[in-house]
């Protein structure tokens, strides 16, 4: 997978993309991750990405011009594969959950807006493909949005993580929480890991795990059962 990211703060993603996971996929050659300076596509000394908003009002508004160069560039450097999918990341954008980090796994090329300061020029959603937002709070930029996107969606790359068989066992891959988990030792300060995982009968093993979760779930997420 190729991931572009347009960003006025290249610098955020250096901690997040340089280790742990993210780190052995690019290293795997599994995932490329460009980041780009918007002020690139600038045409002014001042390299001006963002102005006043017409009509008055705080802040300062992420200026068209630079992101649709931007993607233009990008596109024409893509061209003879895959189309990329531009994503903005935005609060008014479709909530991302599993389901939406599976189907971005399976592309070939993203590309990733992150918008900043008050907002961004309305035409640039003429620009995108993809409206996507990470809950229903206000950040201070798209660039947190975009590194959260990005981590769900590659973790899910065949070949990124071992044992992906665990990947269908995880919160939210079934419509549910997922079960307890513990580690040794099997007795600290007096709380004890439940017996039947000391057992060593996979069939116990699995029914307990099962009727956790789903207890779990129930428990504390119980909009993702419904009515059952």
């Amino acid at each position: 997978m190729k991931i572009d990211i347009l960003t006025l703060f290249p610098d955020m993603f250096k901690g997040a993309f340089d280790e742990s996971m993210v780190k052995i996929a690019r290293r795997k050659g599994l995932v490329d991750i460009d980041i780009h300076d918007l002020r690139e596509w600038t045409g002014d000394r001042h390299r001006t990405a963002d102005d006043k908003p017409y009509g008055g009002g705080p802040g300062m508004v992420l200026k068209v011009e630079p992101v649709d160069k931007g993607i233009t560039e990008l596109k024409k450097k893509a061209s003879g594969g895959a189309e990329p999918t531009v994503i903005l990341l935005t609060p008014q954008g479709k909530r991302f959950d599993q389901s939406t980090a599976k189907g971005l796994s399976s592309l070939e090329r993203v590309i990733l807006i992150c918008g900043h300061y008050e907002g961004f020029d309305e035409r640039i959603r003429s620009l995108v493909d993809m409206e996507i937002s990470i809950g229903d709070y206000i950040l201070t930029c798209g660039e947190i949005p975009a590194m959260v996107l990005c981590d769900a969606v590659i973790r899910l790359i065949p070949g990124v993580l071992g044992g992906e068989g665990g990947l269908a066992e995880e919160s939210f891959e079934n419509g549910i929480l997922e079960y307890p988990q513990y580690t040794r030792p099997a007795e600290y300060k007096n709380m004890r890991v439940p017996g039947v995982l000391l057992c060593g009968d996979p069939k116990k093993i699995g029914k307990w795990r099962a009727e956790q979760a789903l207890a779990r779930t129930r428990e504390r997420r119980p909009d993702l059962i419904g009515h059952e």
